[in-house]
């Protein structure tokens, strides 16, 4: 009965795509057949650790394989197979009888390992792009709004100074692929048509490195904590990406580097709201003010800004001021700012001002719920 392929990476059924693939990683460098070359079923082990991966890894094939288990994938298939150095079947199913599986994907983790193939055989080689690095960064609403550099140090890498890079021991060269027979191309076949295409072992190269640098395992790149400057334009936002062209991972063997993409948070404002590039302040008047009107002095990001107030201006109208927001991180002018007034009643009445206040309401007895019905 086959083993069940969570059980074979030793992952939960639960487990993310992410959690999946370094278990593979972690299975297949422990039971890969270079390590282990006294152990007769260690190349049996690897085939089931590359068959549960390529399952788990695939969510289609996840869903089916939990919905039906090894049954989903029996039965077979069309042929195809690779054209080059050797030729690589890969049947319907899971079938490896023909080694097609592990010998495209112990290009991560051993020899080039085609049918009929020896352990002690070359590591797949060639150029790989480096990875992309991501770090957050905090900034203050004012930092958003004008902008600011920043220093930041990160881990991200630096090419192995044993091998320069290559991934290649010192003193050795590269040997021609195993799969393409150093030609940099192989052939998919089905039926009676061909298609070339570049070789997904060695990336088009033609080699594979037969001799890894020990001290950066053949990767050509090692950790190393590097420091830079960031300049963080105005009107970033919550979740706005900066990115740093080729300040990612340096790429493996060769390989252009990755970039380095910087994730903002911003902070808030005691008088501010930000919504997209446009912002809201709430500002109390005096019941004179809104009463005969006045010229209102208001605050805004740069600094204040006037604002004329009609008389009979009620509690909660809201007024624009436009230019006066956010900058456009893409550089398309700027947003505006909006001024709500509330108007504040007196809390604390002396008798004089009651007397006024009773005054003015005799002079002005409309009544402002005249229009209200209530039922009853």
């Amino acid at each position: 009965m086959a083993r069940d392929y969570y059980e074979i990476l030793g992952v939960k059924k639960n487990a993310t795509k992410e959690e999946i693939k370094k278990a593979y990683r972690r299975m297949a460098r422990k039971h890969h057949p270079d390590v282990n070359p006294n152990d007769s079923s260690a190349e049996k082990r690897f085939k089931d650790i590359g068959e549960a991966y390529q399952v788990l890894s695939d969510d289609a094939k996840r869903q089916q394989y939990d919905m039906l288990g090894h049954e989903a994938f029996t039965g077979g298939g069309a042929g195809h197979a690779y054209g080059g150095g050797q030729a690589y079947d890969y049947s319907g199913g899971f079938d490896f009888g023909g080694g097609g599986f592990s010998d495209i994907f112990e290009n991560l983790f051993g020899g080039v390992r085609g049918r009929g193939s020896r352990r002690g055989q070359a590591q797949p080689f060639g150029p790989q792009r480096g990875q992309d690095a991501y770090a957050n960064m905090a900034v203050t609403f004012d930092e958003a709004f004008r902008g600011v550099t920043r220093e930041i140090s990160l881990e991200v890498g630096e090419p192995c100074g044993a091998c320069g890079g290559s991934g290649v021991k010192a003193g050795t060269k590269p040997s021609k692929c195993g799969m393409c027979g150093g030609k940099g191309q192989v052939t998919l076949g089905r039926g009676m048509f061909n298609l070339s295409q570049t070789c997904p072992q060695c990336g088009g190269t033609g080699q594979a490195n037969a001799n890894p640098c020990p001290a950066c395992s053949g990767q050509g790149v090692r950790p190393a904590v590097k420091r830079f400057s960031v300049k963080i334009p105005p009107g970033v936002d919550n979740g706005s990406k900066i990115r740093l062209a080729g300040k990612g991972w340096p790429g493996q063997q060769g390989g252009p580097p990755g970039d380095l993409y910087i994730i903002t948070s911003v902070g808030g404002h005691r008088l501010f709201e930000r919504k997209g590039n446009n912002l809201h302040c709430e500002i109390p008047i005096t019941i004179v003010e809104a009463a005969l009107g006045t010229l209102l002095e208001v605050p805004t990001p740069e600094g204040k800004s006037s604002i004329k107030i009609p008389p009979g201006t009620d509690s909660g109208k809201t007024f624009r001021l436009r230019g006066k927001g956010f900058p456009s991180l893409q550089g398309r002018g700027r947003g505006d700012l909006y001024v709500q007034v509330k108007i504040v009643t007196p809390k604390n009445v002396q008798d004089k001002e009651r007397r006024l206040l009773e005054d003015f309401a005799r002079l002005h007895p409309e009544d402002p719920r005249a229009d209200y019905r209530y039922a009853g």
